[in-house]
């Protein structure tokens, strides 16, 4: 698996679980729903992406999105 799928894979798990939480533990978890959308649109303008660079470091071959 490549590092853009890898990051994609991620991002998509940590939106479920964040929805789940919202819906079963309290509404407020939906912030954190809301941190990831904003992270995800920082990474599409800057190319920046913390979890790319803890794959990176993990081995997980490059893309072609963050490299």
């Amino acid at each position: 698996m490549t590092l853009d799928r890898s990051v994609m894979l991620f991002a998509g798990i940590m939106v479920l679980i964040s929805v789940a939480l919202t819906v079963w533990v309290s509404p407020l978890w939906v912030w954190f729903t809301v941190f990831i959308g904003l992270n995800l649109i920082q990474a599409s303008f800057t190319g920046f992406c913390p979890i790319a660079r803890v794959f990176k470091k993990l081995g997980v071959k490059s893309g072609v999105a963050f490299e």
